[in-house]
């Protein structure tokens, strides 16, 4: 369920796009049963578009006098509940939405609402009364099984109307009544939904693999609620709260379910004598079953007899469904068996059995059953349910971890014991970020439970690359394993975090330093042999190839990934320079890993980052490798259409294929920009194609004549998210080898290369098209003598725009002739750009020839080197994919993601918007911004005025929340052994280096695309 309101849910959406929705269906969408659960429940999430809830819904016309007094009393106890679970927890992920909840006691701010509002984790949200004062709300209580949670408010906060309670009184529900259900529907203020309740022996319905309550009744009506409702009271017609709304079908069906409120007032009650709310359990979960169903399964007449009598008006009775193994049921109750009686007395309702488990928490109760016909008698010790709750979790390398809850065993049927991953990133980013996953060993040491995980990870250095073994709770018959490398440098904090009833937060505890790395030592290694090449020149190109991991700890750029392999090309053996795409290396906020001969591990780090032409260039240190690695040459002759050639690259499996073909195409190539989230893409590069379906197969790999000689790489180019899916475009093409020569030389003399280039993109025009444009006869018969191969000419198609607003002279549409004094043909000869500041340029504009003096701009500030955390955005400068893509830049505070369940989520603050003032002052950079929100006091309100990426303006207003989301800058400056130094600032606005000392990990991240996600 994820945590957000049931039936139809609330969820946040970027400000540019219009709300969405994303379904939980359950496993049967089916017909529902007189008396069986079946589960046919749908809930909704409807994408929040933060729009004024100021539409009211009145009472329909047809309301008598007193059902309109009736509402009019009820509506002002209701509140519209907006709010974040931070991260992700258990069953739910983090996400922002909004639901409904009722005050219970206007003297001490209770609200009661649903346990999947509230959340088993870190909560944090407000409430907005029916005349919009809002006020803070805290979690004070989370039901542990059933669908109900309270929080507390602070009633002295209201100052402009009186706040009164709803009284609850549960022994008034019965079949037939009709009643109302008063809540923030489908994201309006209010709406007021009559009914009938039609049942009140439903089982409660499954929502799939999220979170679903059980052992309960629900009943049932045909009120027709939707997204925000969740929470809402049910009341009859003298103002009474009888049920509380939790969940809905929206197959068509216009039916709701409404949870009893038997138990959430007795838990009212405790918590309002300040006593513990005691919650029993013998871990086995009961269904209602109609008579003709238990006679099936051995339910004698005798029984039956007795249960009718004592019930006249019971259709079913209790059946054991699930037994959890190593339970206080086990090898006691088994599936199948009715219950008769609880310490001698019949049953065959949930409400008593839940008082008997209550009120019996570290006693022993008799249960007698019937299985297949005969009495069982039982003895059975009532276990602590909230024990049994995580109420913590650790942070640790990037991921987070709590002890298996109950309501994870009971869905996948376990013992209720073992390692929880309930954020999957980081280093225990395993095949996906998909829940479910437990940790069974680390580095070779067993971890049966939490605490024996944080002793195992408090040993394990920086770096060191250990063994995990791991299973997931819907395939426990598989033992997984994996190696990862702990990331103890970008996480150095292992955190404990606690949540805290009192506060209604989670508090956060330092468990461990980090042990610094140790020292690598040199490793041994050979390679495999390629067989049946075209010459044997070819084989032996595997010593140059390495296998790199890049994982990036936070998103910069618009990137969609927080990791990436591919095969590096080795260009120098002796300094252990390795070329890789930048689709697998996109900016140096990183950790590398070099696989050399599939057997030696080392770490890496970027030594450039071309602008345009897609391949970065890392290093290793060569001392560490004890292998026959081979530079690669490159060739210096350029390829040409039709000429033979070797493609010899990786397949998505990481394994050499290999095979003769020649080079189909060559040509100006121009990926696609991603217009929802600006991400690095190659531009004014030359693309090869290859006649052989292997290279669609392979994003890594080059092109090799016989003698072994490189003419090209074979890359992977990022380019547009796909129409038709979640998924990015990639692209694989080769990149000539002659055009990296330049700078490869510059780098093995020990140079940082200093290039220089124009803030543009251009396009190839045809000979007609030229023709049309102006371009003279003349000119046209020298394209011709020039380049025998492919006559054309090329055209500014984009203006970038630049940091330092420098004058742009080109202009789009203008057909670039010469540049000092050569001829422009070919996307090779551009590059004549990097080492000029000024070229003198021949175009024609508009009809007229001209020539022109055109400054060319250093790239050396292209790459992002400063980045800040805020509210759970990630902000930068706009990088050179915005500049790109934008006609305007409105200032150099760019938001590039922001983190789900956080402040930003939770106010719109969308990806690709620009930040230009806040609270009136103007932010024009990263430095002016954090000078004015360092100023804003923690837990208060302040201004942000924005522009859209298509120019559109906007103001938002949001919440700052330190306590979860520090701001925290991050800044390159090769200080760390990372590279980068963090600097934290506290409430105060002072900053001091290193990690925050409070803060949630950094969790899934949006870029823009509606879900990669992350993260």
């Amino acid at each position: 369920m994820n945590g957000a309101s049931s039936t139809k849910r609330k969820a946040p959406f970027l400000a540019e796009d219009r709300p969405q929705k994303h379904r939980f269906l359950a496993p049967n969408g089916g017909i529902d049963s007189p008396g069986v659960n079946t589960p046919d429940v749908v809930r909704e999430l409807d994408e929040h578009d933060d729009q004024d809830m100021t539409a009211y819904f009145p009472v329909q016309a047809a309301d008598t006098a007193e059902w309109q007094a009736t509402v009019e009393k009820v509506i002002s106890n209701v509140v519209s509940i907006r709010f974040c679970q931070t991260c992700a927890f258990d069953t739910d992920a983090a996400l922002t939405s909004e639901a409904t909840g009722f005050v219970v006691d206007a003297e001490k701010g209770y609200i009661l609402t649903n346990r999947h509002v509230v959340g088993s984790g870190p909560f944090w949200g407000y409430v907005v009364f029916d005349n919009h004062e809002e006020v803070d709300a805290y979690p004070v209580y989370r039901d542990p099984v059933h669908d109900f949670g309270i929080l507390r408010f602070d009633p002295k906060a209201i100052k402009y109307m009186p706040v009164s309670a709803l009284e609850l009184r549960p022994e008034l529900a019965k079949v037939g009544i009709e009643i109302r259900v008063v809540g923030n529907d489908a994201g309006e203020k209010l709406s007021i939904l009559s009914g009938v309740i039609s049942r009140l022996d439903r089982n409660a319905p499954e929502y799939g693999e999220g979170y679903s309550d059980f052992n309960t009744c629900y009943y049932q009506a045909n009120a027709a609620a939707s997204g925000g409702s969740s929470g809402s009271p049910v009341v009859n017609i003298d103002g009474h709260a009888i049920a509380l709304q939790a969940g809905g079908r929206s197959d068509g069906a216009s039916t709701d379910y409404f949870l009893p409120l038997d138990r959430p007032l007795r838990a009212l009650r405790c918590i309002q004598q300040g006593k513990p709310v005691e919650r029993g359990t013998i871990q086995c979960q009961f269904l209602m079953k109609p008579f003709d169903e238990c006679r099936r399964l051995g339910l004698t007449s005798d029984y039956e007899a007795a249960v009718r009598k004592r019930f006249p008006k019971a259709t079913n009775m209790l059946v054991a469904e699930i037994v959890l193994p190593e339970g206080p049921s086990h090898l006691k109750i088994e599936e199948g068996d009715v219950l008769i009686k609880v310490n001698g007395e019949l049953l065959a309702e949930f409400i008593p059995l839940d008082d008997i488990l209550d009120s019996n928490v570290g006693k022993t109760i008799r249960m007698t059953l019937q299985r297949g016909g005969e009495d069982v008698e039982v003895e059975l010790e009532v276990g602590d349910l909230h024990k049994i709750t995580p109420d913590r979790f650790v942070s640790v390398a990037g991921a987070s971890f709590h002890s298996l809850s109950y309501q994870q065993a009971r869905l996948y049927g376990v013992a209720c014991k073992g390692v929880f991953v309930c954020d999957s990133t980081g280093s225990f980013r395993f095949e996906s970020a998909d829940n479910g996953w437990m940790i069974q060993s680390v580095d070779k040491k067993k971890t049966p439970d939490l605490d024996t995980f944080i002793e195992v990870m408090k040993g394990i250095p920086d770096r060191k690359r250990v063994v995990v073994t791991y299973k997931h709770l819907r395939d426990l018959h598989t033992l997984n394993t994996t190696i990862i490398n702990v990331d103890r440098h970008w996480s150095t904090k292992m955190r404990l975090a606690t949540r805290n009833d009192v506060t209604g937060l989670w508090d956060f505890q330092d468990l461990a330093d980090a042990i610094p790395a140790v020292p690598p030592v040199r490793r041994k290694g050979k390679y495999i042999q390629l067989e049946h090449t075209s010459h044997p020149a070819v084989a032996d190109l595997v010593r140059s190839f390495v296998h790199v991991n890049c994982t990036m700890p936070m998103k910069l750029d618009g990137f969609p990934r927080n990791r990436k392999w591919g095969m590096g090309v080795v260009i120098d053996a002796e300094k252990g320079l390795v070329i890789i795409s930048r689709a697998i290396v996109p900016y140096d906020l990183c950790d590398i890993w070099i696989t050399i001969a599939d057997s030696i591990v080392v770490e890496g780090k970027v030594v450039f980052l071309h602008p345009l032409q897609n391949y970065a260039i890392i290093k290793y240190d060569p001392e560490l490798v004890d292998a026959p690695v081979q530079s690669a040459r490159l060739s210096t002759e350029s390829l040409t259409q039709g000429a033979p050639t070797t493609f010899l690259g990786y397949n998505r499996s990481g394994k050499v294929v290999h095979a003769a073909t020649t080079v189909t195409e060559i040509t100006a190539v121009a990926i696609p920009a991603n217009s929802g989230a600006p991400r690095y893409r190659a531009t004014n590069v030359d693309a090869i194609t290859v006649d052989t379906n292997l290279s669609g197969q392979c994003g890594s790999g080059v092109l090799v004549d016989k003698a072994g000689t490189v003419q090209a790489l074979w890359l992977t180019y990022l380019g547009e998210r796909s129409a038709h899916s979640s998924r990015d475009e990639e692209y694989h093409l080769g990149l000539a080898t002659p055009t990296l020569l330049p700078v490869l030389s510059q780098i093995q003399q020990g140079k940082n290369p200093k290039l220089r280039i124009l803030s543009m993109e251009f396009r190839a025009i045809h000979m007609s098209q030229a023709r049309v444009m102006g371009v003279s006869e003349e000119w046209m018969d020298k394209v011709s003598h020039v380049n025998k191969h492919a006559h054309q000419l090329f055209m500014v198609s984009k203006r970038t725009f630049e940091r330092g607003n420098e004058p742009q002279v080109l202009e789009e549409g203008d057909v670039i002739i010469s540049m000092n004094g050569k001829m422009i043909t070919r996307v090779s000869e551009l590059d004549i750009m990097y080492s000029h500041d000024v070229l003198d340029v021949v175009i024609v504009r508009d009809g007229e020839e001209m020539s022109v003096k055109v400054p060319t701009v250093s790239a050396d500030d292209v790459e992002t080197d400063h980045a800040v955390s805020f509210c759970g955005a990630i902000l930068h400068a706009p990088h050179h994919a915005v500049r790109q893509q934008i006609s305007k830049l409105h200032s150099e505070v760019y938001v590039s993601a922001r983190t789900r369940g956080s402040p930003a989520y939770q106010y719109g603050l969308a990806p690709t918007n620009f930040i230009t003032h806040v609270n009136g002052k103007k932010t024009h950079d990263l430095k002016a911004f954090l000078e004015a929100v360092t100023k804003i006091p923690d837990n208060t309100y302040f201004r942000l005025k924005a522009m859209t990426f298509d120019n559109v303006p906007w103001v938002i207003t949001m919440k700052k929340n330190e306590h979860y989301f520090p701001t925290v800058e991050w800044i390159k400056d090769g200080s760390e052994a990372c590279g980068w130094r963090r600097v934290t600032y506290e409430d105060n606005g002072k900053a001091h280096d290193g990690e925050p000392s409070e803060g949630l990990p950094v969790g899934s991240e949006d870029t823009g695309d509606m879900e990669e996600v992350l993260v």
